[in-house]
């Protein structure tokens, strides 16, 4: 009998929802869930390629899909063949959804970092995004939850905590005080001055607070790796999308965390083929970033989602939408290129993942010297790249 298999694609909430699906069901056999993702046209294929994949790879295994595309495209996917069962979004987290009893710690990780969820679901209504659909309104983790939680991992060994969420800097606007996002991360380092190394996934730039903004300044436990929900740099298309930032709110953020932070790495999610996007909004894209020094880049070609305001705007065509996400990705490669020769010769920390590799607190990938225990942190000095690997 096989042991249970949880398949995560997607965000990193998926992520670490899925570490907590794998603890519920230990001790469980011959099960497989696809935790499924539907932010995009191809996600959903490769929610349904997975499928297919596990079912051929455990023809007798019990096998169920929860996630977003299990909300959005609830009705096809348990009409495939290969799926025995949909378990709601909203339940994935409940024992009672996976007829197991509850288990409150969690089994230790396949990851050395701790992906910690502090959020779900959001309260924008972006034009293009159908992420509202799937996992609902905003709601807050407690502190004392988020706690409790990094406690735990710090217990298995973690080294490193991720906070993740679908709109993390919306953090506390749910909860009795309405906290900022800075509180939370405050009261991380505070309660567990063991924990090395602190990371933040993808930020609203618009909502980063006075309080976390300090902490990425100036606190070494914050990782210097900014990544914004960017989406676009041209302000039409900004306002065409519903985003509550301008170019000039990014561009103003970054100048002065670099001002505070010189090593920061900046990350960003770029769309290309918005609706409407011409190509003069599609080099404002361009230019962003150069102009950011994009270094860690998301890029999504645009692809409509059932029920979007953006779905029913006049669209680009896919040859061009192709073919901008292909020069979007060129330049972020060619920032990336550049910023990983400048960090040749210099001393970087970094935190070892199973395959021989780490991550530098700017989340450079770094080659770790040879027989290197899964989860140290060791110090090297890389002298070459070879395939955007630091050597």
């Amino acid at each position: 009998m096989n042991a249970a298999q949880v398949i995560s694609l997607g965000c990193r909430l998926n992520i670490a929802e899925s570490e907590r699906i794998r603890a519920l069901l230990a001790g469980e056999t011959d099960t497989v869930v696809i935790n499924s993702c539907a932010v995009t046209a191809e996600a959903l294929r490769q929610t349904r390629r997975a499928i297919r994949r596990a079912r051929r790879a455990q023809p007798a295994a019990r096998l169920l899909v929860t996630g977003c595309a299990a909300e959005i495209e609830r009705v096809d996917l348990a009409a495939m063949p290969e799926v025995d069962g949909i378990v709601a979004n909203a339940a994935k987290l409940d024992a009672r959804s996976w007829n197991v009893p509850a288990r409150a710690a969690p089994v230790r990780s396949r990851h050395t970092r701790a992906f910690v969820a502090v959020q779900n679901g959001c309260d924008h209504a972006c034009t293009f995004c159908v992420i509202p659909q799937g996992r609902g309104p905003s709601r807050s983790t407690s502190v004392a939850e988020v706690l409790r939680e990094t406690a735990r991992h710090l217990e298995h060994g973690a080294a490193e905590a991720v906070l993740t969420g679908v709109d993390v800097t919306s953090w506390g606007h749910d909860l009795p005080g309405r906290p900022t996002l800075g509180t939370l991360v405050r009261a991380l380092l505070d309660e567990f001055p063991q924990l090395r190394r602190l990371r933040m996934s993808s930020l609203d730039g618009i909502e980063v607070d006075a309080e976390l903004f300090e902490l990425f300044a100036g606190e070494t436990r914050v990782m210097p790796h900014l990544h914004l929900s960017l989406q676009h740099g041209h302000d039409l298309i900004l306002k065409r999308m519903k985003r509550r930032h301008s170019r000039a709110d990014a561009v103003r953020l970054v100048e002065r965390l670099r001002a505070c932070r010189p090593d920061i790495a900046v990350g960003a999610d770029l769309i290309a083929g918005f609706p409407t996007e011409n190509e003069e909004h599609h080099r404002a894209n361009l230019e962003i970033v150069e102009h950011l020094s994009v270094v860690h880049g998301h890029v999504f070609p645009f692809s409509p989602r059932p029920g979007t305001p953006a779905a029913r705007m006049p669209q680009v065509d896919r040859a061009t939408i192709r073919r901008r996400a292909a020069e979007l990705r060129a330049a972020v490669a060619d920032v990336h290129a550049r910023w990983l020769a400048g960090l040749i010769g210099t001393v970087q920390s970094v935190l070892t993942e199973g395959d021989g590799t780490g991550y530098a607190p700017n989340f450079a990938r770094v080659a770790a010297p040879p027989g290197t225990p899964r989860g140290s942190i060791v110090t090297v000095t890389p002298t070459r790249i070879e395939e955007g690997l630091l050597l």
